[in-house]
């Protein structure tokens, strides 16, 4: 499958638009899948987005990054006039870090969180004990990258989306034959889980490997088809006994942003596919 150069709505360290070529052999045609289009950890949606995926479920346990992609495809152009309007400034951008959001609209949060990803430190999300996001600012360099026929793109797909915020569980439970999942969990390369990531929305322990391996083997026996980006640290990699494993070649450092050549990640499927 050829891997069109797009662009995403959101930086997002450890997202897959980096290696979209290596990942391509690995996926189906979107005309190939009879079912629907699934991402339990959609995070920036580099493969939806890229490949042009339809009758697709996204879904994350961030319920700010949902309501982005909410606000995207119901009112695009307001999204952009909202972005716009906002500061230039390190101090602006503290004073909309800060701004209590329990009042604002659904397109207001979403401009909201657009303008914090595309302005803070290397696009890092990171919550408090508070559950309020506190990464710090990184300039107006990626601001604007995108424009506005960008966010009117992004919403032309959207609107062939389910969206839901949800635990990577239940979304997998729903899925059966002729579904096709693509999975981007968080995780450290190497490492068995994240307890106190850099940039993740929440933890995620060897215990919620466990669970999403458990979801994966149920979700094959209903027929389902699914390929997973993970860790390649052994404990999880035994999680998978009889399912097919692919090294990453390069990956995603320990530092946000940081790519390797030797990136202690792994790709696993349930099925057999050629691998560049």
């Amino acid at each position: 499958m050829p891997c069109p150069a797009k662009k995403i709505p959101l930086r997002y360290p450890g997202g897959k638009q980096r290696f979209l070529n290596y990942l391509a052999p690995l996926l189906p045609e979107p005309r190939a899948i009879k079912g629907r289009f699934v991402e339990p950890f959609v995070g920036g949606g580099s493969v939806f987005f890229c490949f042009g995926f339809e009758d697709a479920v996204l879904s994350d346990i961030n319920k700010e990054l949902m309501d982005l992609y909410r606000g995207l495809r119901y009112s695009p152009r307001r999204v952009w006039k909202k972005f716009k309007r906002f500061p230039t400034t390190k101090r602006g951008y503290y004073f909309v870090r800060n701004t209590d959001t329990s009042d604002l609209d659904l397109v207001s949060r979403a401009a909201r969180t657009l303008f914090l990803n595309r302005t803070c430190f290397k696009g890092m999300w990171r919550h408090n004990a508070q559950g309020h996001f506190n990464v710090g600012y990184g300039g107006q360099s990626r601001r604007w990258v995108i424009a506005e026929d960008d966010l009117l793109a992004f919403a032309r797909q959207l609107r062939t989306a389910s969206l839901k915020t949800a635990d990577f569980e239940d979304v997998i439970n729903e899925t059966g034959k002729g579904d096709f999942l693509f999975l981007d969990p968080p995780y450290k390369p190497g490492k068995i889980e994240i307890r106190h990531g850099h940039y993740v929305h929440a933890k995620f322990t060897f215990e919620d490997h466990q669970r999403l391996a458990k979801s994966l083997h149920r979700a094959s026996k209903r027929g389902a088809r699914w390929l997973l980006t993970t860790s390649a640290h052994p404990s999880i990699r035994t999680l998978f006994p009889t399912n097919f494993i692919y090294p990453l070649r390069t990956g995603v450092g320990n530092l946000p942003g940081l790519i390797r050549t030797r990136s202690f990640e792994v790709l696993i499927a349930n099925y057999k596919q050629s691998c560049p």
